[in-house]
């Protein structure tokens, strides 16, 4: 009888899945209000069925009633925050808000599979984040001068960065010194740097109006990946160089830039490897090795793709289930490789509607983007939105062993509270920007009724 069960909630949780992607897809082309809002609707009965459904498995399967209690927690904290979001910014999207609740309902079932400890710490963490997080619309409203701090931005991104250099603060882990250890926690200044970044790219060139200004700014963008340089964080540097020419490329319509780009990336790995191969690139080259061909290094640096990809097979389309597989075999499968660990359990069919649900967000932050008249806030959604999807590509590639492994990780729902109160704060600016959009849509269509009053009045 629990077999029978464990089977059929796996299936269930299959068909939710699909029908929550779906909608995350038609929402944008419903032809009207009532639509959306029916599919948004149905998305969060779907969220809290495969959420439920999780849990009844993880409770059987672990015969723990923490199981239940960690259920009951974060359905709470999932309902405060859609019921506040939408009554703290009636105009807010609620696609956006659908699915950050959803993949981090997601990251909890996972975390609490591999470990309740790891579940409770990112659970009551990340709740904070949440809080934090209503809040950072209405203070973008309040502050009227943000898109001018150009010169703040700058100096505090690289500030914040060069903190890993502190004695007894900086920690180096993996190969990078990228972490800060504070009265007991680790915090990685990277995942919060990208936002002063983009607001720091976004407020240059609002301001630029001449190449030398251009230049000016493209040396200081410099200054922040060759920190990341001398940090071994070669993952962020590459999200930061995609996100600093993309910007650039949006804010001149030059495809010049976009060719400088590619070419000025492609030189700096020849020279960086020519140079310092033994040194800053050395575990950059293990890895790569272990992406060439991980069994032929299956017991020393290919460990790590090898057992990801084992896992990914073993769970086949439909997973093997929840409790069932052997995640822990995979090394960091809480952060890195959780995407393994997912699709192993939850079967490759999970993990692809999992790829195709970030896809939609970021589809919705370009139509913001692209819909927005501001040029700051239009750049901001712009490179967040650049920044996310690639975090995204980076994470899941090296886990499939699409590109080599880069130790970035899964938004919301890999181990980190760094990573999560910074994916947190990027959807929480672009709901602020997603309300101005509104207004000015709003604006616009009095603007018109005005006019055609005028009009009319002109012709009587």
């Amino acid at each position: 009888m629990i077999n029978l069960i464990c089977t059929i909630s796996k299936y269930l949780v299959l068909i939710f899945m699909a029908l929550y992607t779906i909608k995350c897809f038609t929402y944008f082309t419903a032809k009207d209000r009532e639509k959306r809002n029916s599919n948004l609707n149905k998305q969060i009965f779907y969220i809290f069925m495969i959420h439920f459904l999780c849990h009844i498995v993880l409770f059987i399967n672990k015969e723990d009633k923490a199981v239940l209690l960690f259920y009951v927690f974060e359905i709470a904290v999932a309902l405060a925050y859609i019921l506040l979001f939408r009554l703290c910014y009636k105009d807010s999207s609620r696609l956006l808000t659908n699915n950050v609740v959803f993949l981090m309902l997601i990251g909890y079932t996972i975390q609490l599979r591999l470990s309740s400890k790891l579940v409770l710490r990112q659970m009551l963490l990340a709740s904070v984040g949440l809080v934090i997080s209503l809040l950072i619309p209405y203070i973008l409203g309040k502050i009227k001068n943000i898109p001018k701090w150009n010169i703040f931005y700058g100096i505090t991104g690289i500030i914040l960065l060069l903190s890993v250099f502190i004695p007894g603060v900086g920690q180096v882990i993996n190969g990078s010194r990228n972490w800060i250890h504070i009265g007991g926690l680790s915090l990685q200044p990277m995942e919060f740097v990208k936002i002063i970044f983009i607001f720091f790219v976004a407020s240059s060139l609002v301001k630029v109006n001449t190449f030398k200004g251009l230049l000016v700014n493209a040396i200081i963008a410099a200054c922040f990946m060759l920190v990341l340089v001398v940090e071994k964080d070669f993952g962020a540097v590459v999200l930061f160089y995609v996100v600093y020419f993309m910007m650039v490329y949006l804010a001149t319509s030059r495809p010049i830039f976009m060719i400088l780009g590619i070419g000025l990336g492609v030189l700096a790995c020849f020279v960086g490897y020519a140079l310092f191969k033994d040194n800053l690139f050395a575990h950059i080259i293990v890895r790569v090795h272990a992406w060439q061909d991980p069994f032929a290094y299956q017991n020393s640096e290919g460990y790590q793709v090898c057992e990801s990809l084992f896992a990914i097979g073993t769970g086949g389309f439909a997973g093997s289930g929840l409790g069932n597989g052997m995640p822990y075999l995979i090394p960091v499968a809480e952060s890195d490789f959780i995407f393994s660990a997912i699709s192993e359990e939850l079967g490759v069919a999970f993990g692809l509607a999992l790829i195709l649900i970030y896809l939609s967000s970021f589809i919705a932050m370009q139509n913001i983007a692209m819909k927005c008249r501001q040029p700051f806030y239009k750049y901001i959604t712009f490179g967040i939105g650049l920044s996310y999807i690639f975090q995204v590509l980076l994470n899941i590639g090296g886990a499939t062993k699409f590109i080599p492994s880069t130790g970035v990780t899964l938004p919301l729902i890999s181990y980190g509270i760094s990573s999560v109160f910074s994916t947190l704060f990027m959807f929480a600016i672009i709901q602020y920007v997603y309300i101005l959009v509104i207004k000015e849509a709003d604006e616009v269509e009095k603007e018109r009724e005005r006019i055609a009053e005028r009009e009319e009045a002109a012709v009587q």
